[in-house]
């Protein structure tokens, strides 16, 4: 294998490393989301909650509501593409051998790093939409709390 071979395994393994990765946090993100809302909700319920309240509160929850819909997005399967799995899926055994035999390395590593940067954009969205509706979330709180006083 010469080192060119090597060095094109090496980033393609890279770029699919990152990619579980990014999957990884997405879970744990969404995980995240899904036990704020639901702490969100359960607070809420025992506060005398005022309209500024209110209007704080759901707009902090519609900002998560949004964020996962942006990690569901980040790890949605694209079955369009005819590449990869889905194009394996259609070749018979003979036919995956011979793409095997001609694969492009260099433009795998290409395709992987342009779904790589599509799946951390949405990621990134998707934190600082949690971040916002979770800031909110604590100004409804302080509101509601602020208002007994």
């Amino acid at each position: 294998m010469s080192t060119t071979d090597q060095n094109l395994t090496a980033q393609h393994a890279e770029v699919k490393a990152e990619i579980a990765r990014t999957d990884a946090k997405t879970a744990l993100l969404l995980a995240f989301i899904g036990a704020v809302m639901a702490g969100a909700w359960t607070v809420a319920r025992d506060l005398p909650m005022n309209a500024l309240a209110y209007a704080a509160g759901g707009s902090g929850l519609v900002l998560l509501v949004a964020a996962a819909g942006l990690v569901l997005r980040s790890v949605r399967p694209n079955l369009n593409g005819g590449k990869g799995f889905v194009l394996w899926a259609t070749l018979t055994p003979q036919q995956i051998a011979a793409t095997a035999e001609d694969r492009d390395l260099a433009a795998d590593i290409a395709g992987l790093s342009r779904l790589a940067i599509a799946k951390f954009t949405c990621l990134r969205r998707a934190v600082d939409l949690t971040c916002a509706g979770g800031a909110l979330l604590v100004l409804s709180a302080l509101i509601a709390l602020g208002g007994t006083a």
